[in-house]
């Protein structure tokens, strides 16, 4: 097998030099969309609460008792600052070492970011859906980092250089990503009275989210442009940008009307 095979298509030093400024350029709009909303925000926070066991099982549960103040915020501005730091290493000190990796057809810098980003963007979502209880914030976290940590076996399993080996990781991961959905959903649907930017909130970033898996199996179905692992790269980095700034401030806004 020469070195060409074990290149992941489209991936040459002209696709690279184009990444790089790509980053830098994300690097820049995430950051300055962090600042903005830490110069902006109210003190606006919402309230985590625990629900206990008073006996054996089959007896009443106690009374929601309130843990702790999550500001809004500030939480927002933590996911787009650590999108930030993600594209301003990954253009500079370790350009490097994730060149080498997209040669190689994989991205772990993307995993690891989404892994807090993203799941910090899905826990705000159900926060404003009213899943406010520890317990189900916790499974919302480990079922959406396990959904992110699939996609990254996905891209492992699949080397450059050979047709894709296997899919499995891929709808492990669809299953896993789908449960926080369902639980948010289901409060929304259950509830008497939902405000309508919190239905909007709950769509347009369910969308958003199903695009990534949609790029991830365009690019292992090797449909189109997709066949270019630079393409299917370049299509995760506007789709982090775009849905990362549309719930910042749809979640931001919501945060002003209440």
């Amino acid at each position: 097998m020469t070195t060409s095979d074990l290149t992941a298509p489209g991936v040459d030093d002209r696709a690279l030099r184009s990444l790089r400024v790509w980053n830098l350029a994300l690097t820049v709009l995430h950051l300055a969309q962090a600042i903005a909303v830490v110069v902006l925000a109210t003190d606006f926070a919402i309230t985590l609460t625990q629900t206990l066991p008073t006996g054996p099982p089959g007896t009443p549960t106690a009374s929601p008792e309130a843990l702790f103040d999550l500001p809004v915020g500030a939480t927002i501005a933590v996911f787009l600052a650590l999108a930030g730091l993600d594209h301003l290493l990954t253009g500079t000190v370790l350009r490097g070492t994730y060149e080498r990796d997209l040669r190689s057809g994989i991205n772990r810098f993307r995993w690891v970011e989404y892994s807090f980003s993203a799941t910090i963007m899905v826990v705000l979502i159900a926060l404003y859906a009213g899943v406010v209880d520890i317990t189900a914030l916790i499974g919302i976290v480990g079922a959406n980092v396990a959904m992110i940590l699939f996609g990254w076996l996905q891209e492992s399993a699949n080397p450059p250089g050979a047709t894709t080996r296997t899919m499995k990781p891929f709808w492990f991961g669809c299953v896993a990503g789908a449960a926080p959905w369902i639980a948010i959903g289901y409060n929304l649907v259950a509830a008497e009275e939902v405000p309508g930017f919190v239905v909007g909130i709950f769509v347009s970033l369910f969308v958003f989210f199903n695009s990534f898996a949609l790029n991830q199996w365009l690019q292992y179905r090797q449909v189109g442009p997709w066949r270019s692992y630079a393409f299917g790269e370049k299509a995760y980095l506007v789709l982090s940008l775009v849905a990362k700034s549309a719930l910042a401030w749809q979640i931001f806004g919501g945060s002003l009307a209440t």
